[in-house]
């Protein structure tokens, strides 16, 4: 059975104890709260002797069938007051209940705390961690601790080192007020005893552990929830954009459609021409805008898709009435009203050639076909980044096919302008129509190539965070103004120069140059790779400047202890001391003088 002083009793009594046994309280009910289970039907009021006796046994026999040996104790012992053999059952409690979940690199629970507390205070030259006794009777090994998690509750470099009763009555203080840590100890029974009592400081110590503990995974999950919600928000973000421009474009597309079917003709020649030529340019201009809206929506769906994929997310599905389909439907019927709208004006006038239009017509009609099968295909992509990489490639090379048929377009047109035909009855489309549409669709290939590279180079650029990524990518397409993900030399210096980074215009064309012999041209990925090269540590005046001043806490000077919390290796520690200049404080430390010495080395 564990020896207990009388100094022992304080801290004990002071939590739930000797009081508990003799208190207003039975012993049962105390045994309940720590064992987290209900021990049944007890008195709750014992008066009589034998009352108190099955109280005890009850929690006896609970204590017993948790896997805790209890040795030499009876109810009688603790009716009885027996100080040596309840205090030996309250510390296999305070062990059972505190101390032994504690485990560190498979160590047992006292050698786990005490490995852990060696590591957290081995920067602090005063604390030398070897026990649970004498290690901590002048105050700064619990300083320490408390100065390692929450430098800003204990300023370490002015204590006073030798105060030690100072020091451990502003740790006890600091603890219960900010950590929530209670008082177990009295500050004599540290600093005033020959060797304070291992089992009571390892119980105040353990309280430590579990408190920071505490705060180190609520920092961790803190951290996770803000990635995700940063990712969820960006996602957010462009729903709520397709959502938005998806509707503005059915509204918009409705509102024509009403407007033509409330148009009528006059029955002249100089009207239906004018009408003509209205409906010409509403397809020149308010229509290109509409097939280059309709285009962006299905590529920023495709790109909810892709992402959403990309980190396992279930997949968006759009509200009722906006999805790629109802787009899809909406403009089959703005066709098929532009095409009773083409017919109504056509009507009118009848100097055109039947075989000419059929002929442009069909040649029209297929290339628009197969224009709008690449465009589903490309819209259709999906899977891992590298087998929609090879998809949109393979829909790339149906381009110049296309190309060839749109050049015989072209000529059939030309004909039915030599032959003043000015409209089609079996088509909708012209040359430039289906150019501008051609233009857009090899544009939206170019740009769902580039937007899977860059997203491959994302996901591989580990050593970069998102925020820079982010940065970086933003940036790259600001200034790749022909949307050919390359830079020229006057894009490449505008990127850089944008991003805070500037060198001459000898040494710009210089990098741009390596840039376009390593990668071929100043692509994504090289702009990306010569970022972190510049951004990786570099032996430079004014980035080891800002590393000291960080190590220095912005300092004119660092002290040897500011060097080992920040965990520099004892080798360069030793070194930086004997080289550093040095100038002794009040107290006799050396502060180091980095600013000098910097100077001298660098000139």
């Amino acid at each position: 059975m564990p020896s207990w002083k009388p100094m022992d009793i304080r801290p004990c009594s002071r939590y739930c104890m000797i009081s508990l046994m003799f208190g207003v309280h039975p012993i049962s009910s105390r045994q309940e709260i720590m064992g987290d289970t209900s021990l049944g039907r007890y008195n709750k009021n014992p008066r009589m002797r034998v009352q108190k006796a099955e109280n005890v046994n009850k929690a006896l026999e609970f204590i017993r069938q948790r896997g805790i040996k209890l040795t030499n104790i009876g109810p009688e012992d603790i009716m009885d007051g027996n100080l040596k053999l309840i205090l030996g059952m309250i510390w296999t409690l305070v062990l059972r209940f505190t101390i032994a979940d504690i485990s560190t690199e498979g160590l047992s629970a006292k050698e786990g705390l005490l490995l852990w507390c060696q590591r957290k205070t081995a920067p602090y030259k005063e604390v030398d961690v070897q026990d649970f006794s004498i290690s901590w009777s002048d105050g700064l090994a619990l300083c320490a601790l408390l100065h390692c998690h929450r430098p800003d509750l204990i300023d370490y470099d002015k204590l006073n080192k030798s105060d030690r009763h100072g020091n451990t009555r502003l740790a006890f203080q600091v603890a219960a007020d900010h950590l929530g840590i209670p008082q177990l100890l009295e500050v004599e029974d540290l600093c005033d005893s020959d060797r304070p009592d291992e089992r009571s400081v390892m119980t105040y110590i353990a309280s430590y552990f579990h408190a920071f503990s505490t705060m180190d995974q609520a920092e961790t999950v803190s951290r996770r929830v803000e990635k995700f919600a940063e990712l969820m928000q960006s996602v957010w973000t462009s729903k709520n954009d397709y959502e938005r421009r998806a509707r503005n474009l059915l509204l918009a597309l409705a509102e024509v459609q009403e407007q033509w079917r409330a148009r009528r003709f006059t029955g002249t020649y100089t009207d239906a021409k004018k009408q003509s030529s209205a409906f010409t340019t509403y397809k020149q201009t308010t229509k290109r805008l509409w097939v280059a809206e309709r285009q962006d929506v299905t590529t920023l769906f495709s790109n909810i898709q892709t992402k959403l994929r990309t980190y396992g997310l279930r997949e968006y599905v759009p509200p009722a009435g906006l999805s790629l389909s109802d787009i899809d439907n909406a403009w089959n019927e703005l066709l098929d009203s532009e095409a009773k709208r083409s017919r109504s004006i056509n009507a009118q006038i009848r100097e055109i050639k039947e075989s000419l239009r059929k002929q442009f017509a069909d040649l029209a009609n297929d290339f628009s076909q197969r224009l709008h099968c690449v465009s589903l295909d490309l819209a259709s992509v999906e899977g891992p980044l590298e087998e929609q990489q090879e998809q949109v490639r393979k829909v790339q090379l149906r381009v110049p096919s296309l190309a060839d048929t749109l050049a015989r377009v072209a000529k059939a047109e030309n004909d039915c302008t030599e032959a003043n035909v000015e409209e089609n009855d079996y088509t909708v489309f012209t040359w430039q129509d289906l150019d501008f549409e051609l233009e857009l669709v090899t544009q939206a290939i170019a740009k769902k190539i580039s937007f899977i590279d860059n997203q491959i180079v994302s996901r591989n650029m580990t050593n970069l965070t998102p925020a820079q990524l982010e940065q970086f990518e933003t940036t790259f397409r600001y200034f790749d103004r022909d949307e050919t993900n390359t830079l020229i030399l006057s894009e490449f210096i505008a990127a850089l120069a944008s991003l805070g980074v500037v060198y001459s215009e000898e040494d710009m064309a210089y990098i741009y140059d390596q840039l376009v012999q390593e990668y071929g041209a100043a692509t994504f990925e090289a702009f990306i790779n010569l970022l972190v090269d510049i951004m990786e540590d570099q032996t430079s005046p004014e980035q080891l400047r800002d590393s000291f001043r960080g190590i220095a806490g912005d300092k004119p000077f660092v002290t040897e202890l500011d060097m080992r919390l920040a965990q520099l290796p004892v080798s360069a520690i030793e070194y930086l001391r004997e080289v550093l200049p040095s100038l002794k404080n009040e107290a006799g430390e050396p502060e180091y003088d980095y600013e000098t010495w910097l100077h001298d080395v660098f000139a």
